[in-house]
């Protein structure tokens, strides 16, 4: 029994040490807009707080560079998305500061 119940929590710690996100491989299309980026690359894990307000951003990056830099490199909870280049990564960036809240 004990074998078993360390065999569970092993399978239910799996998720939490790899990480959410549509997957570390996602590029997006070259056209897509911020928000669809945003929609299919981050949602998983950071549900839009309403209809107006994408997520809520600390002073430290609340900047482009420093989200561009975030989602490109990861941390220790969620996956770097390093195909998120360019014009794409600046799109997703915008949209990010234009919807998010900042405290």
């Amino acid at each position: 029994m004990k074998i078993k119940s360390n065999f569970v929590l092993a399978m239910l710690a799996i998720p939490i040490l790899v990480g959410c996100g549509a997957g570390r491989d996602y590029t997006p299309q070259a056209d897509a807009s911020g928000e669809k980026i945003f929609s299919t690359a981050c949602t998983e894990c950071h549900k839009p707080l309403s209809a107006n307000v994408a997520m809520t951003l600390s002073e430290k990056v609340a900047n482009k560079e420093a989200i561009i830099k975030k989602f490109q490199s990861g941390s220790m909870r969620m996956p770097a998305f390093k195909n998120i280049q360019g014009e794409a990564a600046d799109r997703l960036a915008e949209y990010i500061l234009a919807n998010s809240e900042v405290k």
